[in-house]
């Protein structure tokens, strides 16, 4: 084993926090997320980029953004108490499991039989492409002041029940992947495997984690609860990874175990900040282990991907949606808000194949373009998409006006024979 020196340590955490700092500077200065400037950072101080690697060991960058991931994971499991995922509701739930599973499916056949992609390489980003940004999608309703429509209400429960499936697929990926087969036999167990380990933690660790955590939490010591806490996600996530599964999983449980606590609230505000610097190591490594020069192979594929991703989201939203009996409006104001890719958890499962090493160099960097590319249009897809709803699900609107609308969309005639379910 080779001895890392503490010098490296301190001098590679220091370039990757300063570089970070001053592109999430530039990106908030050009109202962009700031996921955009930690990617580009990572680029800036990588391996791949001329003239020479800004980092000494990338390792310790690996070690960080391993524990960036469980950490992003766990926050996000502490938004999302049981009860909150029991009152999400059949619609959302029905949804969901069409987007997800539809643009998986769709992102797979055009990956291995138009672009020739290998097998994993096309689960991966099936998978990948499959993701929609929770954190952008619910940042731009809030700046547009939509955050408690109808609408978007829908869109937070179908990205709940999405980021869980995406969680568990990528779960089950990484489990089959592992073993270096695709059978049967080997993918129920993986499926096995992860339901119960999913089930669980809700019947039992509902019973005594937050429990634990209220007891804790009548000390008031808040450095005594922030220990607790992250013992209990790194501990999970080392059970996940026992059990050869994602430790995303596992983090992301423990979360949600947090989250039925009494203290959840300032448990969440303490754990921020750590969340918040590893995390932003996360996407930095993400950027770090893109090769840019890779850029010229994986660009077509990658836009193609990303029209495949938008329709196959749109199109399985929107239907699903009216097939509820979901109002035109509200079911085309889902169908765009969630219609974008990328994300956090498209990066996190790109480095899951990644980590496992059953795909190609280039599938990293071009989800990692691909994030970048939809986290800048999906604030446009939103705001036009939304008036686009508007306009064609206004009250005023007759049904023949709507009727000749959507055939100029290509859609049939016997589409509209439910036309009496709409407002």
């Amino acid at each position: 084993m080779v001895a890392i020196e503490i010098g490296q340590i301190v001098q590679d955490f220091t370039i990757i926090m300063v570089i970070a700092s001053v592109m999430a500077l530039i990106s908030y200065k050009l109202k962009q997320p700031m996921v955009i400037g930690y990617i580009i950072a990572g680029m800036i101080i990588g391996p791949y980029t001329p003239p020479f690697s800004l980092l000494i060991n990338l390792d310790i960058l690996n070690l960080f953004a391993e524990i960036g991931i469980i950490l992003l994971l766990f926050v996000v499991g502490m938004e999302f108490p049981i009860e909150k995922l029991r009152s999400i509701g059949r619609k959302a739930l029905v949804i969901a499991l069409s987007e997800a599973i539809g643009t998986f499916v769709c992102g797979i056949v055009i990956a291995q039989y138009f672009l020739h992609y290998s097998l994993y390489n096309s689960l991966f980003l099936g998978l990948a492409i499959s993701v929609t940004s929770t954190v952008i999608v619910m940042r731009i309703l809030e700046e547009l002041d939509m955050i408690k429509e109808e609408a978007s209400q829908l869109i937070l429960g179908v990205a709940i029940i999405e980021d869980i499936v995406v969680i568990s697929m990528l779960a089950i990926l990484q489990s089959v992947a592992s073993t270096g087969q695709l059978s049967i036999s080997e993918l129920a167990l993986s499926i096995g495997t992860v339901l119960a380990f999913i089930a669980g933690v809700i019947i039992i660790g509902s019973k005594t984690i937050p429990r634990f955590v209220n007891y804790i939490g009548r000390t008031n010591q808040h450095d005594l609860l922030i220990i607790t806490v992250l013992g209990i996600a790194f501990g999970l996530s080392f059970i996940a990874y026992e059990i050869k599964i994602s430790v995303a999983t596992g983090a992301f449980f423990a979360g949600v175990l947090i989250a039925e606590s009494k203290v959840h609230s300032v448990t969440r505000v303490i754990a921020t900040p750590i969340k918040d610097m590893f995390a932003a190591i996360f996407f930095v490594s993400v950027g770090a282990l893109m090769d840019i020069r890779l850029l010229a192979t994986f660009i077509v594929p990658a836009l193609v991907l990303i029209v495949i991703s938008i329709t196959a989201k749109f199109f399985t939203v929107f239907l699903s949606s009216r097939k509820q009996g979901i109002s035109l409006r509200t079911s085309l104001r889902a169908a765009f808000g969630l219609s974008s890719s990328g994300g956090e958890l498209a990066l996190v499962v790109a480095k899951g194949g990644v980590d496992v090493g059953v795909t190609s160099s280039f599938i990293l960097p071009m989800v990692g373009s691909m994030t970048i590319i939809t986290t800048f249009i999906t604030p446009y897809m939103v705001k036009i998409g939304w008036k686009v709803a508007d306009a064609i699900g206004s009250r005023g609107n007759s049904g023949k006006d709507n009727k000749k609308i959507w055939q100029q969309f290509g859609l049939s005639s016997a589409f509209f024979k439910r036309k009496g379910k709409e407002e």
